[in-house]
């Protein structure tokens, strides 16, 4: 019984010393993701796409509205067949921009993803490589929990950065 207790009592020790030796650390992602120049590359990137995407939009909107105005003026003189098809011809004109509209801004989320995929794999393998040279538990993301102790918790942001080559 008396080794029962002394190999219990050695166990609960052994067992708080390797809890007080536990490390959290914590960082902040969204600071360091907007210092990545893959980041910047990639928003640059998005924002020539989705100019490129409002240009055929635009180009597509103008199209209709100048068909639009055009039937209206001469609608008043046109045979009821030749309405019919220009009504017809508009309204298929509207439901290829409508459907342009919604290709577009799924190719946009689509290539968001694609672009931010790659910087935020980046991101996270940093984390890790920190997370393992120091000995972590656990690193949290900052801005996703209510609350982080800082004195039970390190702050890897710094780390991190310099893991990536970022000022």
């Amino acid at each position: 019984m008396k080794k029962f207790i002394i190999c219990a009592i050695c166990a609960i020790c052994s067992f708080t010393a390797a809890q007080a030796q536990a490390k959290f650390g914590h960082v902040n992602m969204q600071e360091i993701m907007q210092l990545m120049p893959e980041y910047t590359a990639a928003q640059n990137k998005l924002q020539t796409l989705a100019g490129q995407y409002e240009a055929d939009l635009k180009s597509m909107r103008d199209e209709i509205q100048k068909k639009g105005e055009a039937f209206e003026k001469e609608q008043a003189t046109l045979p009821e067949n030749i309405k019919q098809r220009r009504q017809t011809e508009l309204n298929e004109m509207m439901q290829k921009y409508q459907q342009s509209l919604q290709d577009n801004q799924q190719a946009l989320q689509k290539a968001e993803q694609d672009e931010m995929s790659v910087v935020q794999e980046k991101l996270l393998n940093a984390i890790k490589t920190v997370g393992q040279e120091g000995g972590y538990v656990y690193i949290m993301q900052t801005n996703s929990l209510p609350y982080i102790s800082t004195t039970l918790s390190t702050d890897v942001t710094a780390q991190v950065k310099a893991k990536l080559g970022l000022k």
